[in-house]
């Protein structure tokens, strides 16, 4: 039975605003995204653990489905972490079923209500997941009829554990997951044992490449920037654009999507560049560059989502702290996007920036983290590894005089926006 909510649990809601939202993709063996794991750690006391975190959880989920989950999480599942108390709660009649996985945290015993709940949750049409598993004990024995996806977490787990169990579980028709997937190497040897998801940021780091060349797409998008930022005419840049037809249809079904925030429809190229400026024009190419031509009809890749969700969140940021200064927010988008481009283009930031001419405050952000610009896109990327980065969060926050009640909301905008994007290039 659902436990009923309680003047504590209320005050909780009340104070969700006191936690960090992160959340994390995960990715299928074709790269793709399939799902976000959704990470909240305390923002009102220290280094934030698992356990305060956890008896916030159904609060702070009501909170998001008020929002709506759909801004959060998009078109893909969500992962939430659950213990014990979670599960006796009634948190689940604000969740909607087809769009969560319940991940049962490690540290969680068994009992005999325990089983009984999980059952009557999967009889619902809840789903679960086991993380953390390190063995074959017997509360994992217990919950595995009901689960149907096992992660595993590469950091706490040797090699010959990894070996030994991976194939029980794949024998018993389940899904795995690997999280923590940090190198190509670790991702490679889950997929050669027959892992189903990956989690990790392994997709988002440099691999330099020496000789690497830019794809026919690219191309045309860094050649068509130059003749923006060089002033070239409309006829001029309408004309190129004109060259790469993919990529002309490209520009226009972004700049008609909801996250253009354009009012009136736009058919043509040349009326692309009058209602929307040089300036949004050189942030719609900048988003292209992350697009991958040859995955169309297929989920968003997730580097493009990672850049656009900093690239949003960033200028929201500047917006917030410095209203009214349009220039500003512009930059702050600009060092969002350009953020990953030593990973799209597998060459070291430095050289890229040597072909792609930045005023030094964003070059100083993008090399050093320094500055202003620097300090937001810090905060971005901890935020993105919470469960390493969560003390350096409220320092951050402190510096730049954003509260997280601010970040929490601003967030979900970058979010939904970053989801908006995504239905428009895949």
């Amino acid at each position: 039975m659902d436990a009923p909510l309680t003047a504590d649990s209320a005050q909780r809601v009340l104070r969700v605003r006191e936690f960090f939202l992160a959340r994390q993709p995960i990715l299928d063996c074709r790269q793709q995204l399939f799902a976000y794991e959704l990470l909240f750690r305390n923002a009102a006391v220290g280094p934030a653990n698992i356990t305060t975190d956890l008896s916030a959880t159904a609060s702070v989920i009501a909170h998001a489905s008020q929002l709506g989950l759909e801004k959060v999480v998009g078109d893909v599942l969500g992962f939430v972490n659950v213990d014990a108390a979670v599960l006796m709660s009634d948190i689940f009649r604000f969740l909607p079923r087809e769009r969560i996985v319940l991940e049962i945290i490690e540290t969680m015993h068994v009992t005999s209500e325990i089983l009984a709940r999980v059952a009557e949750l999967v009889s619902a049409g809840f789903r679960f997941a086991l993380d953390d598993v390190i063995t074959d004990s017997d509360d994992v024995r217990q919950l595995l009829p009901f689960a149907e996806i096992i992660k595993f977490d590469l950091r706490d787990m040797p090699l010959s554990a990894l070996l030994k169990l991976t194939p029980q579980f794949k024998l018993a028709g389940k899904k795995l997951l690997a999280e923590k997937v940090e190198t190509i190497e670790q991702f490679q040897l889950c997929l050669d044992l027959g892992f189903d998801y990956f989690q990790g940021y392994y997709f988002a780091k440099p691999l330099i490449l020496s000789g690497k060349k830019l794809s026919p797409s690219q191309m045309a998008v860094m050649q068509l920037m130059i003749l923006i930022t060089s002033d070239a005419d409309n006829a001029e840049i309408e004309r190129a654009i004109k060259h790469d037809v993919s990529l002309g249809i490209n520009l226009l079904r972004l700049v008609n999507s909801p996250a253009a925030g354009v009012r009136r429809h736009i058919d043509s190229l040349s009326q692309a560049l009058t209602i929307l400026g040089r300036e949004q024009l050189l942030r719609w190419l900048r988003i292209t560059l992350y697009a991958e031509p040859d995955k169309r009809g297929q989920r968003m890749t997730p580097l493009l989502t990672l850049a656009t969700t900093r690239g949003k969140l960033l200028e929201l940021i500047a917006e917030k702290l410095r209203p009214g200064q349009r220039g500003i927010a512009d930059t702050a988008f600009t060092v969002g996007i350009m953020s990953l481009m030593d990973t799209l283009f597998g060459s070291p930031m430095k050289e890229i920036l040597e072909q792609i001419a930045v005023v030094d405050r964003v070059s100083d952000a993008l090399l050093s983290r320094k500055g202003f610009y620097g300090d937001m896109l810090k905060l971005a990327e901890y935020l993105e590894r919470i469960e390493d980065a969560a003390p350096l969060l409220m320092p951050t926050l402190k510096k730049l005089n954003l509260s997280s009640a601010d970040l929490f909301e601003l967030e979900v905008t970058a979010f939904e926006w970053s989801n908006d994007v995504s239905r428009n290039v895949a």
